[in-house]
């Protein structure tokens, strides 16, 4: 979904004959509308298909759908590229689109059994009927080149529809079907993400991350493309610091690289190459007075400052803050206590004895 930041900017701006509309999952196309119709986003409309007609929802007006349209090159030259906005989706539409719509999961069942009947070595990943019915798009997954000529047949003498076969990588895949990533929110793919990079380990190396598939991989089974996120952050910080195969020398001993929080920039160094043994952690600041003074000649009698000397690391401060459950409940039980007053304190034998003179919770 792309946030339309012009959408309170005057009139002359927003002008623009095209509009945006998605349709299943991530599948977007621009429509000219040639009526002067008044979108906005949100709203359902009829547009030209191929053939008839197809439903989906505007998701983009105004002048950003010229930027859009330019960044995806679509050519506005092209007669076949250009269509245009119907009208406003009716309650038939809507209620026609909704049929289409429930066949799709048993019409993808079903050709998956047709597929592998015939012996095609691909999968049918997902199935979109256009809105009146009339057409279906089959997405699919494959290896290598398939000769889909003779299923084609088949799907067409079995759903009466007009077949056309779309191929897709596993990353638009998880895109189509979306889902929750391990950050606790919508797949990138499913969402906004609409061009693929290439990603590689070595974003995973330059951010110190475990070379882990489990961990690196995401739902479609690929490298995690918000690897590629802050890669750039990282590289930029890790030019701040020391090499890792420098070391450093003291007057006891010599230490060696362990291991570094890159955007914390310290730097953790240990007396043996092998292992964690009398660690020291340092700012990428006093590793480098430290690399000058062995160059001199000169060391130090420790990594770390002198006495009476304090070096401020950088501390890593939470964005949400306290992570206790009970954090905001604290606070609540003061604000109670200021509201209502302090309570006052009960003398013993007093305000602890029912009616009778029995103490409460008692059993006579």
């Amino acid at each position: 979904m792309v946030t339309d930041w012009l959408e309170e900017a005057p009139e002359l701006v927003q002008q623009w004959p095209y509009v945006e509309v998605q349709f299943k999952n991530t599948r977007k196309g621009y429509f000219l509308n040639k009526e002067g119709l008044e979108l906005h986003r949100g709203d359902w409309v009829a547009v030209e298909g191929n053939p008839g007609h197809d439903i989906g929802e505007v998701t983009l007006t105004g002048y950003l759908v010229h930027l859009q349209m330019k960044k995806s090159g679509f050519h506005f030259d092209d007669p076949e590229a250009v269509k245009k906005v119907f009208r406003l989706a009716r309650p038939a539409d809507m209620e026609r689109y909704e049929e289409a719509k429930a066949k799709e999961h048993d019409t993808m069942i079903r050709s998956r059994q047709i597929s592998q009947d015939l012996g095609l070595e691909m999968k049918i990943g997902d199935v979109e009927y256009q809105g009146d019915g009339q057409k279906a798009i089959f997405y699919y997954i494959a290896d290598g080149r398939v000769d889909f000529r003779q299923l084609i047949k088949v799907l067409a003498e079995a759903f009466k529809v007009r077949i056309e076969m779309k191929q897709i990588g596993a990353r638009q895949e998880a895109g189509r079907i979306g889902g929750i990533g391990p950050c606790g929110r919508e797949l990138c793919c499913a969402k906004w993400l609409t061009k693929f990079q290439t990603v590689g380990t070595a974003a995973a190396r330059f951010q110190d991350l475990s070379l882990n598939p489990q961990k690196l991989a995401g739902q479609c089974a690929k490298l995690k493309c918000c690897m590629n996120f802050e890669v750039d952050c990282y590289m930029e910080c890790s030019k701040k610091l020391p090499a890792k195969d420098v070391v450093l020398q003291t007057i006891d001993s010599d230490y060696y690289y362990f291991k570094a929080d890159i955007l914390a920039q310290t730097i953790t160094y240990s007396t043996s190459k092998d292992g964690p043994f009398n660690t020291v952690t340092i700012s990428g600041k006093r590793a480098f007075e430290i690399i000058e003074m062995n160059k001199r000649g000169q060391k130090p009698e420790k990594l770390s400052l002198e006495e009476g000397e304090v070096e401020q690391l950088p501390q890593f401060t939470d964005g949400v803050g306290d992570e206790a459950l009970n954090r905001f409940d604290r606070s609540r039980r003061k604000n109670n206590r200021n509201k209502h007053g302090k309570s006052k304190k009960k003398s013993p034998g007093k305000g602890n004895a029912g009616a009778d003179g029995a103490p409460a919770g008692s059993m006579q």
